[in-house]
């Protein structure tokens, strides 16, 4: 795990530069750093050494010295992928790394179709000068590029650009109104104008100025009917499989714990030593007793922590400022705290993200199921309910009523959305058209005769797993400078999920049905049964506290919250919020975040 930067273009100090870029994302790799510079290009790199830690530095050269290469991620079939390339190339090193260098020797191109693992990399061919970059299959590895004044560059993560005489730091309003639906910014575009993120499956190639995107890799469902045994049969064989490559490691492998399926899951196969909890004082959100009775059981360790209110503001800053985007979800800091924990004693985590968008996860799903008698009304009648429902305010049975008599493919944004599109045009001063569909539109084109179910995952796949649940944790993880695996992030993982169909997935009494009934055979307590909880974070009570109450206030009624916002609107929700007379709290804290996020880039 590790920083990677780089640029091609004509500067008068590449060196001062390129390492002014890489100490940005110095966190992101603080055991080592190594720097390559030729004519106009520079590529740089931080290293957190995890595997084959005295040869394994960075940039690293092929065996000829054709080809330099900077990475940051894990290949988890490195050895597999040697056996077959050392009978035509030469190694020097018993890094992953080194696969990479001759695995673009023999495959170009096509290289990234034979990978297992979680990677973002940037190789130069110094014959071609040719620059070909690749993110993995599911966007756990960051990267983004930003094109200006005749430079190119790249880097883990868009601060490190900051650094570049090159780049022009502004920001793109055109995101925000997707941002307050979706809670995250779903947009390849990002809050800086001209910065880009790579997708997830995709290769960039960058030669004579011009840049070059490919896929190698999109979601796709092949269900298939081989009976429900043989399917938590082939489920558990998965697991079991992508977990003991997930171990693979030249240091101490640890794990995160909540009290649910996923990380309990992944905990009782892996047998770490030591694992991490964090909760808070209310026993609402806080699952360190349900992680503590699984440990016991398993005989390891767990660690946990309370999180005050106190705490969880003191660095909200650092958070805001390492995720480089604002991002509503308020569990971003429990993931910070938790990370910090684990950092005290291990470089590497397991942690249980991408199960709910796998296997069917979230209860939101199981509308599919509940709900089949009122999909039975005819389409137009219930799409005109909703055109009226939707003209008042939003509580739960309207919610319903409205949500249901859209079509998945124009109304649905992901699992946890904030505002509503009506609600977006009262908040925000520069009235937008937006649609939801001219993001998700394309992730379920060629999905538009399957169910809902596949639909939505496809959309959450490509929206909210990359843009939020993976995101959040790389970002965090590497803040504290440790390595976060997710074994349920992995293409043969995906393979089993994608073929299975919607029962297996979400019934009337539970979601993620296969899964569960693979992981209690493994799980010694109940955990396989639980309902989602995730990291829960006692923000709506806090709101209401004086303390917490003032300060969000100060921000709506600052003179940047003016420029962007219907500042008495926000001030009257957050009043509303305060008596309980409404829960408005989500849609407060997103706008919240965005002006601590513009506070600490542009003001500051």
């Amino acid at each position: 795990m590790c920083g990677i930067v780089g640029f091609v273009g004509n500067t008068k100090d590449n060196k001062k530069i390129i390492k002014n870029m890489a100490d940005r994302i110095n966190h992101r790799g603080p055991d080592g750093e190594g720097y390559f510079l030729e004519d106009n290009v520079a590529l740089g790199h931080k290293r957190l050494s995890i595997i084959d830690l005295k040869g394994g530095s960075q940039p690293m050269f092929s065996y000829d010295d054709r080809l330099v290469v900077v990475f940051n991620g894990e290949i988890y079939n490195y050895k597999e992928l040697k056996e077959e390339l050392i009978k035509d190339y030469d190694f020097k090193t018993n890094s992953d790394t080194e696969v990479l260098l001759n695995g673009y020797l023999k495959w170009k191109e096509d290289m990234p179709k034979h990978l297992r693992g979680m990677f973002a990399f940037a190789l130069y061919d110094k014959e071609e000068k040719t620059l070909f970059c690749a993110r993995d299959y599911f966007g756990i590895k960051p990267f983004y590029y930003y094109e200006n004044n005749g430079a190119f560059m790249f880097a883990s993560e868009i601060k490190a650009f900051l650094e570049h005489p090159d780049f022009k730091k502004e920001i793109n309003d055109e995101v925000l109104s997707s941002y307050l639906v979706f809670g995250f910014n779903p947009r390849e575009e990002s809050f800086f104008k001209g910065v880009k993120e790579l997708k997830p499956g995709c290769t960039l190639t960058y030669k004579d100025g011009k840049v070059e995107l490919n896929r190698y890799f999109e979601i796709d469902f092949n269900t298939k009917k081989d009976g429900y045994d043989n399917a938590v049969g082939e489920i558990a064989n998965a697991m079991d499989e992508s977990v003991k490559y997930h171990m693979v490691s030249d240091v101490e492998v640890g794990s995160f714990l909540s009290s649910g399926i996923d990380s309990s899951y992944i905990v009782s196969l892996a047998h770490p030593d030591k694992t991490y909890t964090v909760g808070y004082e209310n026993k609402k959100y806080s699952e360190i007793e349900y992680a503590k009775d699984l440990t016991e059981k398993l005989g390891i360790t767990n660690k946990s922590k309370i999180i005050t209110k106190e705490e969880y503001f003191n660095v909200l800053n650092d958070t805001i400022y390492h995720m480089d985007e604002p991002t509503e979800d308020p569990a971003i800091t429990a993931l910070y705290f938790v990370a910090k924990l684990a950092s005290e004693d291990v470089k590497v985590v397991l942690s249980g993200e991408g199960a709910d968008e796998f296997f069917g996860g979230y209860n939101y799903y199981r509308e599919e199921v509940d709900y089949q008698f009122y999909n039975k009304i005819p389409y137009f009648l219930r799409h005109a309910a909703s055109k009226f429902f939707s003209l008042f305010p939003s509580i739960r049975g309207i919610n319903f009523i409205v949500r249901r008599g859209e079509k998945v493919e124009n109304a649905y944004v992901g699992v946890s959305p904030v505002w509503g599109k009506r609600e977006v045009n009262k908040v925000l001063k520069n009235k937008v058209k937006f649609k939801p569909s001219e993001i998700t539109g394309k992730f379920i084109e060629k999905f538009k005769s399957r169910d809902n179910l596949t639909k939505m995952q496809a959309i959450d796949l490509n929206c909210w797993l990359v843009k939020d649940i993976l995101k959040k944790g790389d970002r965090m993880t590497m803040a504290q400078s440790i390595e976060a695996r997710v074994p349920f992030v992995d293409k043969e993982v995906f393979s089993v999920a994608s073929s299975l169909p919607t029962e297996y997935k979400v019934n009337k009494t539970n979601t993620k049905v296969a899964l569960r009934d693979a992981a209690k055979k493994v799980i010694p307590t109940e955990a396989y049964k639980k309902k989602k909880l995730g990291f829960p974070v006692p923000i709506r009570e806090w709101m209401r506290d004086d303390d917490v109450y003032e300060e969000i206030k100060s921000k709506f009624n600052s003179n940047v919250a003016n420029k962007y916002f219907d500042t008495k609107y926000l001030n009257k929700m957050l009043d509303e919020h305060k008596i309980a007379k409404r829960d408005n709290y989500r849609k407060l804290w997103s706008v919240y975040v965005f002006l601590k996020w513009h506070e600490i880039f542009f003001e500051n």
